[in-house]
């Protein structure tokens, strides 16, 4: 297999991890996805070196579950830093696998994916609608951290933030300096709740059973 052809697997292998009828609305987002592969997660906090470790490391989970060697996952991807696609697919995994496991409902990293790039606001850039000026636009927001983090956070609770990640529709995952962490839920400026990750999942769980 040349180079090119692993890049080619690792890239389908990542897109079919979010990319269902379940999820993506029986719209293509090939170009979307493409476009998020090619851009790097880059960062100024230094806590979220570890969303682009994570992405990294999807590479080395890619080559064990396809029986691809260390080295020539090395070699052959591993040889340009995290991509924003990267990042995003294995913070939806570490949202499924570590925080929002539930076996009776199944796997839901796609659902948080696709939260995700809802929330960024390319929910509508499937492959027909796909803008590249408007998602370079997006993209650039977001990296810079600059998506109204400041509007929709109280101002007693923004300045003690260290760290924050996407945890799924109209919620963020918080993380304050002194490594305390939190879900904030936001709807409108009189419907938002600050909560412990407990908390948060207890009420995911009394959903489950009210609904």
């Amino acid at each position: 297999m040349t180079f090119h052809e692993l890049n080619q697997s690792y890239f389908a292998w990542m897109c079919q991890l979010v990319s269902n009828e379940r999820y993506s609305k029986r719209l293509s987002y090939r170009k979307l996805l493409t476009h998020l592969h090619e851009v790097e997660f880059t960062y100024t906090l230094p806590m979220d070196g570890n969303r682009a470790e994570d992405g990294i490391d999807l590479r080395y989970r890619f080559g064990y579950e396809n029986n691809y060697s260390e080295p020539m996952i090395a070699s052959g991807l591993d040889d340009r830093p995290c991509s924003v696609l990267e990042m995003m697919i294995a913070l939806s995994m570490r949202c499924e696998e570590q925080i929002m496991d539930d076996p009776d409902i199944g796997n839901r990293t796609g659902q948080w994916f696709w939260d995700m790039i809802d929330n960024l606001g390319l929910g509508n850039m499937s492959d027909s609608k796909f803008d590249n000026s408007y998602v370079d636009e997006v993209l650039q927001r977001f990296l810079n951290r600059d998506y109204k983090r400041r509007q929709y956070f109280p101002t007693y609770v923004g300045e003690n933030i260290a760290a924050w990640f996407p945890n799924g529709r109209n919620s963020i995952r918080v993380r304050e300096a002194n490594g305390d962490e939190f879900i904030f839920s936001f709807n409108n400026g009189k419907d938002w709740k600050f909560e412990t990750i407990d908390s948060f999942l207890n009420g995911k769980k009394g959903e489950k059973r009210n609904g």
